[in-house]
């Protein structure tokens, strides 16, 4: 009975980073929404007292939930990307894709930065695997 071919490290990392990424962006997203709902409560005291803090954060599509919901979306196209590359491994868009997003899921917090240098690593490795 032979065993499937595919690159059985790159894909153990980059799933493992693709799970910390999309943890961290449902955390940091659900830390925003609560922030969002909450923030019009928070006032500042002493002679600016009625004014808002963290004003440029009220709007729905604050910085930080921005930051949240692209971390979000760089963990799913790397998991996606995980799963297609177990499918596929001799396609290198894959592995390129698991690269380019966890070096782009930085600016998202990057899956509390060990899943972002995981990705890079398990994209790395799924670059150079060969049958």
């Amino acid at each position: 009975m032979a065993s499937e071919e595919y690159p059985h490290s790159a894909y153990i990392l980059t799933l493992i980073a693709g799970i910390l990424m999309v943890v961290n962006g449902l955390l940091l997203t659900m830390a925003s929404v609560v922030f969002l709902i909450t923030a019009p409560y928070t006032y500042r005291v002493g002679p600016y007292g009625g004014f808002m803090m963290y004003r440029p954060f009220m709007w729905p599509g604050g910085i930080f939930f921005g930051m949240a919901a692209f971390g979000l979306i760089s963990g799913i196209i790397v998991l996606v990307s995980t799963f297609m590359l177990k499918k596929n491994p001799t396609n290198y868009t894959w592995g390129t894709l698991i690269i380019i997003f966890s070096v782009l899921s930085f600016f998202g917090m990057g899956g509390f930065v060990v899943g972002a240098i995981l990705g890079i690593i398990g994209g790395a490795l799924a670059l150079t695997w060969h049958k």
